[in-house]
C-alpha cells in the first residue's frame, strides 16, 4: 500500500509548483507562527498566560517522548525506502514519529481546550502541517496520525493532571 503512495510521489515533483511552495512554506515556518501565537497569550491575560504555559509544556514532554521513541524504535523515511521526490532536504533518522506534528498538536490541543475558536483556528493549522510533511516526502500517513495522537493525548493529559491537582 505505502508502495502505490509513495512510488512516485507524483503530486509533489513540480506537477502543481504553487502547491510545492506551499507545502514547503508550511513544512518549514508554521512553527514560527505558533510561537508567535503563544507569545501573544502569554502576554494577554493570566488566564491565556496559564494556558500557553500547559502548551509549552506539552510541547517539552512531546521534545521528551520524540527523543525516547526513536531512541528504541526506527522505520526509514518514505524517500529511504521509496523512489520519493523529496521537496526539501530532511535528515535520515527515523520517521515516526514526527517532531513537528507532535508539537503542533500538543500546542493546538492544549489551546482548544480553553479557547475553541482559537483552538480549531490552530488545529487546522496542524492538520496542514501534518499534510505537509506528507507532501514533501518526510513522512508516510501513519506516521502523521501516531504524532497527532500522541500529542494531542500529551495536552489532555496535562490538563487532566492539572485538574485533579486543582481539585
Amino acid at each position: 500500500m505505502y508502495t502505490k503512495i509513495f512510488d512516485s510521489n507524483k503530486w509533489a515533483r513540480g506537477h502543481c509548483p504553487l502547491m510545492d511552495m506551499l507545502m514547503i512554506l508550511v513544512s518549514n515556518k508554521i512553527r514560527y507562527l505558533f510561537i508567535i501565537i503563544l507569545i501573544f497569550m502569554w502576554f494577554k491575560n493570566d488566564s491565556s498566560k496559564k494556558v500557553s504555559y500547559l502548551a509549552l509544556k506539552a510541547a517539552g514532554i512531546t521534545i521528551i517522548l520524540n527523543t525516547l521513541i526513536k531512541a528504541v524504535y526506527f522505520k526509514p523515511r518514505p524517500f529511504v525506502k521509496h523512489r520519493v521526490g523529496i521537496l526539501v532536504p530532511a535528515k535520515r533518522d527515523s520517521t515516526f514519529p514526527s517532531k513537528h506534528t507532535l508539537l503542533v498538536f500538543a500546542i493546538s490541543t492544549a489551546i482548544y481546550l480553553y479557547d475553541r475558536v482559537l483552538g480549531i483556528i490552530m488545529m487546522l493549522l496542524s492538520f496542514l502541517t501534518g499534510f505537509s510533511r506528507i507532501w514533501v516526502g518526510h513522512h508516510y500517513p501513519a506516521d502523521i496520525i501516531g504524532s497527532a495522537f500522541i500529542g494531542m493525548l500529551t495536552s489532555i493529559v496535562l490538563d487532566k493532571v492539572k485538574t485533579n491537582k486543582m481539585s
